[in-house]
């Protein structure tokens, strides 16, 4: 049986059959609604306080009254209930739940009581939500810890595991907060922060342990910059240093230095500088001189890099680390302010005085990227390839080799062979290892070694299908001198000595744990319940499921398309690795979906542009999601600027303009697509050039155009040295090449 059969024959039973879903006979139904709207009839629920009909099912009514309670969306639950007695029971969770969060705690008690019988599966939730429920009616403490007892009685760990721990700790805090110490650090790994660390200071406050406890409130203060577990621990060191004077725990400068480090990052300035220049009482050592270095550089990234630049050269750091990082700082200056010389001047220094440091290999990098934005390749070459051979256990030590090998292979210097080879054996799993093996392909073409050549793309062709190389390659095997070359041995054990992953097919069929986070997501989501439903699936994700098998489910109960896009992109991150065969067509759909498709058809042909490769740009852009807004003010499906809107509406015949209209599907594709036809036209047909310029704009794409003599437009792409452009450029052609696969006749 094929791996598609295979998918045919038991995914489908996975995610509709209801006996799977179901424990008992009861779950059935239940659990098979949540895949859709009950094909009930549902004339007796007519719209509800402005719940359309569409949203008369359980989920669409309890969803509603969770957003906006009122007693009429209550009532139609109830009512629903009435109608419908084995789906009665999730009722009573959607409303016990829903009554919990609108602080109804004897509502949710008696809700949730009414729900309790009925779901098994789910007995930790009730068990949480019951508990929680009663501990803010100040219920005995007994009687709260009961509650808990059957989310105790599961071997499986659950999403609300952590916060029920609390619950039991804060509920028997006030009898034996030392207990409630221990419960906590017992279980300190399942415990959601910053909630963990705060219920753990407070019961180290109440059992007298109050250095522990300003140890746990300070964590949270330094982790947290706002939000009410920030404001809390803030009060409470205040009060506990009061309390206990000299015996106070000072924090760390350590501690002070990562909270200022917090702040810069997000971009509080002024805090920033103030906490870093507070610790200009502390003993002398790293982290004062560190905290020197740091204020110093602040104006830095508020847009005067000289005043920084003064203020660094005023500093003596006698910490080599500080001095190091404070060199670094000194070369972003002057990279900011187009300084080469002094630039230069301090990665040298760095070299000469701090060599194995970190802030040495930044300094490169950075003067490198530097130059390579200016085309400047005597000067960009050796810093790469120093950064490759001084850190060859860096992160990134690939990308700088692969620039040194790139450029070898574009101006056919004589290495660039072994360049490439050496790409492929030493960082297989890289993504430029693809690249190398594209242009290792090319240069057996041109060597007249075509069952090299042959070996390579083929390689491509399999592993890599749903790529940019892989697209091309698959393009490079049509030549009759390619295909019809015997392979190469050679090129074959360059590629198995290599390590190369081949994909693996998405798992088959699932495991016991995997079905039992669908079971209990689907009862969830027919409950109205889908943030809980979705969390389920992702805790599973994350411990003892299938991530791609729990992707995919979650994608399925996705309300927007986007939305499923996310979900796989970021739990099936190998996604693309995968052959169109190796997972259900389904899946592809949820990646690559074609929402609007008439009216992206319709503008594509009226501006003669092929709409796959529209759908390909909208996925890049937006994934699809009509309401996008960019940092940068860009609206819409294609991502439009209301400046460049306005005149292509113009032009368009598009009556009365507003940024509104951008978030129109219709009118957005229309003008979009007119943008692309027109750079279409400015680029002499150039897809590759029309793309880099829609990311980067035209004048750039003009200036990178003179930098080599271009033999094909794999060249030109791989040349472009803004990455976010290079890779934006390669996404949409392949999105465009797995939309027309997938969609196309």
């Amino acid at each position: 049986m094929t791996i598609r059969n295979l998918w045919a024959a038991t995914i489908p039973a996975l995610w509709l059959s209801a006996s799977i879903c179901a424990c008992v006979g009861a779950y059935a139904g239940a659990c098979s609604s949540a895949r859709a709207a009950s094909d009930r009839a549902r004339a007796a629920h007519p719209a509800v306080s402005g719940v359309s009909v569409s949203a008369n099912d359980l989920p669409g009514l309890v969803r509603a009254y969770r957003e906006s309670a009122s007693a009429a969306r209550r009532g139609a639950i109830e009512r629903y209930a009435v109608a419908h007695p084995a789906e009665a029971h999730l009722a009573a969770l959607g409303l016990g739940v829903a009554a919990y969060e609108r602080r109804d705690w004897p509502g949710a008690v008696a809700w949730l009581r009414k729900a309790q019988p009925k779901l098994a599966p789910i007995a930790d939730y009730l068990a949480y939500y019951l508990a929680a429920a009663r501990l803010e009616m100040a219920d005995d403490a007994s009687g709260v810890i009961g509650e808990l007892a059957p989310s105790r009685a599961s071997t499986a760990s659950s999403p609300v595991s952590g916060k029920a721990w609390l619950v039991e700790a804060r509920a028997g805090k006030p009898a034996d907060p030392a207990a409630a110490v221990r419960l906590l650090r017992d279980h300190y790994a399942e415990l959601p922060q910053p909630d963990g660390d705060i219920t753990l200071a407070d019961c180290y406050q109440a059992a007298g342990e109050l250095a522990s406890a300003v140890e746990f409130y300070q964590r949270t203060y330094d982790q947290y910059l706002s939000g009410e577990a920030a404001n809390r621990a803030g009060a409470a060191l205040v009060t506990l240093r009061d309390a206990m004077g000299a015996a106070f725990p000072q924090p760390l400068p350590q501690q002070r230095l990562r909270r200022a480090d917090r702040q810069l990052d997000a971009r509080r300035y002024r805090d920033a500088e103030e906490a870093y220049r507070s610790l200009e009482d502390a003993a002398p050592g790293l982290e004062r001189e560190q905290a020197e270095v740091r204020a110093a550089a602040i104006p830095f990234f508020q847009g005067d890099a000289g005043k920084a630049d003064e203020a660094l050269r005023a500093l003596h750091p006698s910490q080599p680390e500080a001095e190091a990082e404070r060199l670094y700082d000194l070369v972003e200056c002057a990279r900011r302010l187009h300084n080469d010389d002094d630039m230069m001047a301090a990665v040298k220094t760095l070299g000469q005085l701090h060599g194995g440091s970190g802030w040495r290999l930044k300094a490169l990098v950075a003067a490198a990227n530097r130059y390579l934005v200016d085309n400047r390749p005597e000067e960009y070459v050796p810093l790469y390839r120093a950064a490759a051979e001084e850190f060859p256990s860096a992160p990134d030590a690939a990308l700088y080799r692969w620039k040194v090998a790139f450029y070898e292979y574009l101006h056919d210097k004589d290495d660039a062979s072994r360049l490439l080879r050496e790409q492929v054996s030493r960082y297989p799993g890289h993504s430029n290892a693809a690249s190398a093996v594209y242009f290792l392909g090319r240069q057996a073409e041109s060597d007249r070694d075509f069952s090299a050549a042959r070996v390579y793309y083929e390689w491509l062709a399999s592993a890599r299908s749903n790529y940019y190389y892989g697209m091309l390659a698959r393009a490079c095997l049509t030549r009759a001198e390619v295909k019809d070359a015997k392979p190469s041995q050679a090129a074959q054990q360059l590629l198995a000595s290599a390590g190369l992953a081949a994909p693996q097919p998405l798992p088959a069929e699932p495991t016991a744990a995997t079905t039992a986070r669908i079971r209990r997501s689907r009862l969830l989501r027919s409950a109205g319940l889908a943030d809980l439903a979705d969390a389920e699936l992702r805790f599973g994700a994350r411990t003892d499921g299938q991530p791609a098998l729990l992707a995919f489910e979650l994608a399925e109960g996705a309300p927007k398309p986007f939305e499923a896009v996310r979900v796989l992109k970021v739990l099936v991150p190998e996604h693309l690795s995968l052959a169109i065969d190796q997972a259900p067509r389904k899946f592809w759909e949820l990646l690559f979906p074609l929402p609007y498709r008439g009216d992206l058809e319709a503008a594509a042909t009226r501006h003669g542009l092929d709409p796959f490769l529209v759908a390909g740009l909208v996925r890049q852009e937006s994934e699809f999601n009509p309401a996008a807004l960019s940092v940068a003010r860009a609206y819409g499906l294609t991502q439009v600027l209301p400046a460049t809107g306005r005149r292509f509406a113009r032009k368009e015949g598009i009556p009365r303009f507003t940024p509104a209209v951008l978030l129109q599907p219709a009118l957005n594709l229309r003008i979009g697509t007119s943008i692309i036809r027109s750079m279409l036209d400015q680029s002499n047909g150039s897809v590759e050039q029309t793309l880099a310029a829609y990311n980067a704009g035209p004048n750039r794409v003009a200036e990178w155009l003179t930098w080599a003599n271009y033999r094909e437009p794999a060249e030109f792409v791989e040349s472009i040295p803004f990455t976010e452009t290079r890779d934006y450029v390669q996404a949409v052609l392949r999105n465009a090449d797995v939309y027309r696969r997938l969609y196309g006749k």
